[in-house]
């Protein structure tokens, strides 16, 4: 006679444990993940465009700097506080709260003043057009 095993060795070595450890409550998470921004950029002649994702966060707490050719995006989110009923308990919270931010470098200098920025429905949109290159100076040999 052949050695199968009806089920994994990870369920244990009968069906009774094996459907004991399916059925069983998941267990809670630990802590949530931490803030990510998820961002795109897109580039045409005149300018590079930007996307952002930044969901659960007010306007106002968004922070944004040009650097030359360097973007960087800051945002903080607020946890909001909640009441309860009476006798209402907080089962599970997987809201966050925190700060969150993105650096990240273009292949050409932005024009810093002419930047727009937009937030709605919790994406952040940048228009950052691209600096003129300076036109290069003759330089006459004495």
């Amino acid at each position: 006679m052949s050695n199968l095993r009806l089920l994994d060795p990870a369920f244990g070595n009968d069906f009774e444990t094996a459907l004991r450890r399916f059925f069983s409550p998941a267990p809670f998470e630990g802590e949530p993940a931490p803030l990510k921004m998820r961002i795109d950029v897109t580039e045409n002649e005149k300018a590079f465009n930007v996307k952002a994702d930044i969901p659960g966060v007010k306007k106002e707490d968004i922070s944004i700097k040009v650097d030359g050719n360097v973007v960087s995006i800051e945002a903080e989110a607020k946890s909001a506080k909640e009441t309860k009923g009476d006798g209402d308990k907080v089962l599970r919270s997987e809201r966050y709260y925190g700060s969150i931010s993105r650096s990240f470098s273009l292949g050409q200098d932005v024009d810093d003043t002419k930047v727009q920025a937009r937030y709605a429905d919790g994406v952040l949109t940048l228009e950052l057009p691209k600096k003129a290159p300076a036109a290069a100076s003759k330089i006459v040999v004495q």
